[in-house]
């Protein structure tokens, strides 16, 4: 594995990050965000959607409206939606070039980005947080978790996913984002504790005290030394799980114990496709939070598939979502030709049926995007207030390459706004996409395992975005010109209000902040150690 010495670059952007951190530590903790939404990110300069582009079909209408969270109500993602993503596209651009609008397109991260942890790869990662989002000072004291694997293992950058375990880090809330590296505390649950033998995504919560609630997806692997050897490919179980467990900091820093592990959710075949429908199934990532529209009720978002054995699945009208009359609009019984149906993926909701928050209950999905695209990962709830009124972004992330046949886009985050946690969201930008690697959109889709010379080298250099309050954006290193990654990228910040957004090139050096900034805007415990 190539490494990465902290660089000249890194000393450059010391400047602005030492300002984001004075003005972190300075402001954000002098006024509390409003239980009822989280620190709102600033307006875009432009707050018009995107005109219609000749030749391409209009987005489909959304209306915004609320429903009750309870009801059957699920909004589409549809194929006008994110032919928008190609609508907004440059197709006279030189080969390889990004052909995206500056305002959805990531800065470039440099080939010679620090590694954060000698010893782990780091990917997929989020802060300690409360029930509204807010991130979590402990004690004068930052945590944020991580799936990690172990670099000095034998297996490659590419074998993580099967090997990994939820990792924490921390550093003291004061530090020096661009020279004071995070601190790695090891894995966070004692090995053999946790439901699967994998652990993969999830969110972690404060509770009452010292507690935390760990929400995580217990992925039980039977061929993980096949696999790490190149053959294997059994599909693997799925569950979503939390452990109970318990915080402690000192001057030393930050260690958990006393950990209780609960299953919570299994696909249940109906609503959310399980591994006997799908061998290739995604269940996984929970995100809890309540609704202030709904107080005492907490709330879950995950990933799911359509119910139904794959294959089976017959796109209709509502998933292409063409306006009556488009001339640009696609033909029903073509899209299903092409293998479109075989894209299935949703965004799963469930309630908490008591406040222990171990036995949960399904609800409808939020949103589908059958015939669109395969996954929508690692999704959030971000509300914040806009104009008086809450505003309710879904955000997910999602790859280039498990879109349907027909469909373009590139890796990122995609959003979605409403009026309500079960809405008739808008795309944002009309489109979905929010905030994608360098890309252009003109050539085939490929994969970070094994990108072509001809596209641009850094469309898959950052992936897992994780969207913070104020608008930060975090993810992990990918594959940055062939150099691969496995650490935290530099935060990045978008402005958005009523589904327009637009990256803040005026943040840090040209829009990139300082690697792994991930600051907390909540201080918990008393004075701590924060002196």
């Amino acid at each position: 594995m190539h490494k990465h010495p902290q660089s000249p670059r890194m000393l450059r952007w010391r400047p602005a990050a030492a300002a984001l951190a004075a003005a972190v530590v300075a402001s954000a903790f002098l006024a509390v965000p409003s239980a009822q939404a989280n620190e709102p990110s600033d307006p875009p300069a432009s707050q018009q959607m995107p005109e219609p582009t000749p030749g391409f079909p209009l987005p489909s209408e959304h209306t915004q409206e609320a429903h009750d969270p309870a009801s059957d109500f699920t909004s589409k993602w549809t194929r006008a939606d994110a032919k928008q993503i190609m609508a907004q596209s440059d197709s006279t651009v030189a080969p390889g070039e990004n052909s995206m609008s500056p305002d959805v397109t990531m800065p470039e991260i440099p080939e010679d980005f620090p590694t954060m942890n000698e010893d782990v790869w780091v990917w997929d990662t989020w802060s300690l947080t409360d029930e509204n989002a807010n991130q979590i000072s402990y004690k004068g004291w930052d945590v944020v978790f991580s799936l990690v694997a172990d670099r000095n293992a034998g297996y490659g950058f590419d074998q993580r996913h099967w090997n990994a375990r939820i990792g924490y880090f921390f550093r003291k809330t004061n530090a020096d984002p661009a020279k004071d590296k995070w601190n790695y505390g090891g894995h966070i649950f004692a090995d053999g504790a946790s439901i699967g033998n994998t652990e993969w995504s999830g969110s972690t919560r404060l509770m009452q005290g010292n507690h935390v609630n760990v929400f995580y997806t217990a992925t039980t692997f039977d061929d993980v030394a096949e696999r790490n050897a190149g053959r294997g490919g059994t599909p693997p179980d799925a569950a979503i799980a939390k452990a109970l467990g318990n915080i402690h900091a000192d001057q030393n820093g930050v260690t958990f114990d006393g950990f209780e592990h609960t299953k919570l959710l299994e696909p249940d075949g109906k609503m959310y496709q399980n591994k006997d429908q799908n061998p290739g199934f995604a269940f996984r990532d929970p995100y809890t939070f309540e609704d202030p529209a709904h107080p005492g009720k907490t709330y879950m978002v995950f990933e799911g598939n359509t119910g139904g054995t794959r294959g089976d699945y017959e796109c209709k009208e509502e998933d292409l979502g063409y306006q009556p009359g488009d001339p640009n609009a696609e033909n029903l019984d073509e899209v299903n030709s092409s293998g479109a149906n075989l894209q299935t993926a949703n965004v799963g909701l469930a309630v908490a049926d008591n406040k222990d928050l171990t036995k949960w209950s399904f609800l409808p999905p939020l949103l589908s995007a059958n015939c669109v695209n395969d996954q929508t990962e690692r999704p959030q709830i971000f509300i914040q207030n806009e104009g008086g009124k809450n505003k309710y972004y879904l955000f997910t992330i999602s790859h280039q390459f498990t879109y349907a046949a027909g469909m373009r886009g590139p890796d990122g985050v995609y959003g979605f706004v409403g009026d309500g946690v079960r809405s008739d969201y808008q795309p944002m930008n009309n489109s979905g996409l929010a905030l994608g690697s360098p890309t252009d959109l003109n050539l085939p889709s490929e994969s970070p395992e094994k990108p072509t010379a001809n596209q641009n080298g850094r469309q898959f250099q950052a992936y897992s975005h994780y969207v913070q309050p104020g608008g930060l954006v975090q993810s992990f290193i990918d594959n940055v010109n062939g150099v691969r990654g496995g650490s935290l990228s530099p935060t990045v910040k978008i402005n958005f209000r009523n589904g327009i957004s637009a990256v803040d090139r005026s943040f840090g050096q040209n829009g990139l902040g300082p690697f792994g900034y991930l600051p907390t805007n909540v201080r918990v415990g008393g004075e701590g150690h924060y002196k």
